[in-house]
């Protein structure tokens, strides 16, 4: 069975202005290209892992998520790395204007995106890792079965525990590992 290294979009790979659909908006996280470099290097696969409740919310259209996603994996691509797959929840339970107004199993913190991948491309879950920067991230990946969670640090820690959110001290803290930066998720993943 492959091992995974799972990403979040919006924060880990791009700088989260909110709500980017367009290639002039998308910042790459510094490190992100090294972190992948390495992680390929060490026999993971790469998927991505996003919620793009903008759909819902008739901020943007599927067509404009699978532009960018084009575009993304064309820029990782011509930095020798291959994402096996992104996947996506275009749902909202509440917030949404359009079909994709609805609760389902794929919006993080489901883990329904994450065993989906699991399920096609028979992954290892107990070996694999998960790198984001919410809380719901990491409440998927345990849900999932991910043991190796990484949390980098971002606003949402705080919004989220300044509106009382689930914190991420809520989640079974025996893997998660909370890092400021990417760079710093690139220095955990390193040794293993």
């Amino acid at each position: 069975m492959a091992k995974a290294l799972f990403l979040d979009r919006d924060g880990i790979i791009n700088i989260d202005h909110g709500y980017v659909h367009k290639i002039d908006d998308f910042e790459f996280v510094d490190g992100i290209f090294e972190l992948c470099r390495l992680a390929v290097a060490k026999g993971y696969e790469i998927f991505v892992i996003t919620n793009q409740a903008g759909i819902a919310r008739g901020l943007y259209g599927v067509a404009d998520f699978e532009i960018l996603t084009s575009w993304m994996l064309m820029q990782f691509k011509e930095q020798g790395i291959n994402i096996k797959e992104v996947f996506y929840c275009p749902h909202h339970p509440t917030k949404g204007v359009n079909e994709f107004k609805m609760t389902c199993q794929c919006r993080k913190p489901a883990p329904g995106m994450i065993l989906q991948a699991q399920e096609k491309h028979k992954i290892d879950l107990e070996q694999s890792i998960f790198i984001g920067d919410k809380p719901s991230d990491m409440q998927a990946a345990e849900a999932a079965g991910i043991s190796n969670r990484i949390l980098v640090a971002s606003r949402y820690l705080i919004e989220e525990s300044e509106n009382g959110g689930k914190k991420p001290e809520q989640t079974n803290q025996s893997k998660v590992i909370k890092v400021d930066n990417v760079p710093g998720a690139l220095e955990i993943i390193r040794p293993l």
